[in-house]
């Protein structure tokens, strides 16, 4: 099957396009033919080796992270699936690889696709949408009437955010550059704050949660906007010593996460506001969850731009220019 793969870690290179051997498809598994795949930042930093320390991957290695496609075979032990069943998933951390033309994944990753969607929809919407439902809905305990605060409201994941702060019955604050701000609006955020004109930490204050995914600046900002009690939730780092127990790591990454988090952990106390880490995880029981909201019209796909599997390069460099409104989408077959 043809892939796109790194063969080394290297800052901006280019995937190298393959034949490779179909997957192995183990007793739990399912053979997954896809036809669309998207683009995160997340790729670009595992080809640039950001996280060669807390995911340390066998090169070659195909890239890739979200998929939807129909299941052409399925292992000894599924129960879930059967040949023909049209699904989208975003694979466990140590199974990625979805920038080919087929990925076996465990079937407890894998949920049907919403109906109402187009298989470049499905595909938009994994990684993002488990990113958003855990960050508001596993570890904010987002409640009706709460404020909460979502950093860059354009990007992959902000889109999604500020929908399902929406549904969840949250009063939703965004940053987004002036370009944006009629797409936020329409996406529900009550409150936009064009970053271009104004700091939003001297607009916004009494926060419940703060999601970002920005760099260290912002995060220190957010702090500012929490009320006593409040969450500070990133996506973007720095990885904390929860973090690091939760996944397993020994002794020696506890303590380089304990101090790599250790100054905004520290101002976090000081503003009696909790933060946390979080790096998303495979979960098709989540998935299935959306895609419900998805057919009730309560969250929709947005879509950036469609490349075709071949220009698979070129949609990862257009993801790095960060002007992508959404998601860019790989449609495969």
């Amino acid at each position: 099957m043809k892939a796109f793969l790194i063969d080394r870690y290297a800052k901006g290179a280019a995937l190298r396009v393959g034949e490779v051997p179909e997957p192995q498809l183990l007793d739990n598994d399912v053979l997954i033919q896809i036809h669309a795949s998207s683009v995160n930042p997340l790729d670009a930093k595992i080809r640039d080796g950001e996280f060669k320390l807390i995911l340390p991957y066998s090169l070659p290695l195909i890239l890739g992270n979200d998929a939807a496609g129909v299941v052409v075979r399925v292992g000894s032990r599924v129960r879930g699936f059967k040949p023909g069943d049209e699904v989208y998933a975003r694979p466990a951390k140590d199974r990625i690889g979805t920038f080919a033309e087929f990925i076996a994944m465990n079937e407890a990753d894998v949920a049907m696709k919403p109906k109402n969607l187009t298989m470049e929809e499905a595909a938009s919407m994994p990684l993002v949408a488990l990113t958003a439902w855990q960050a508001l809905v596993e570890r904010a305990k987002l409640k009706k009437g709460q404020k909460v605060l979502i950093h860059a409201g354009s990007g992959g994941v902000g889109v999604i955010a500020i929908q399902l702060a929406k549904h969840l019955g949250a009063t939703v604050a965004t940053t987004t550059s002036t370009a944006n701000v009629d797409l936020v609006k329409s996406l529900g955020a009550d409150v936009v704050v064009d970053y271009k004109k104004d700091d939003f930490e001297n607009v916004l204050q009494g926060y419940d949660v703060v999601l970002n995914s920005l760099g260290k600046d912002t995060l220190e900002k957010s702090l500012r906007v929490l009320k006593p009690g409040g969450k500070l939730i990133s996506i973007s780092g720095p990885p904390d010593p929860e973090f690091a127990r939760e996944n397993g790591f020994g002794w020696l990454l506890q303590q380089v996460m304990r101090l790599l988090s250790f100054s905004i952990r520290r101002k976090s106390k000081r503003h009696d506001v909790s933060y946390s880490f979080l790096f998303m995880t495979a979960n098709g029981g989540q998935l299935a969850q959306i895609a419900s909201l998805i057919e009730a019209g309560a969250i929709r796909p947005v879509i950036d731009r469609v490349f075709p599997f071949e220009k698979t390069n070129e949609a990862l460099a257009y993801v790095e220019t960060g002007r992508a409104k959404g998601k860019v989408v790989i449609a495969v077959k």
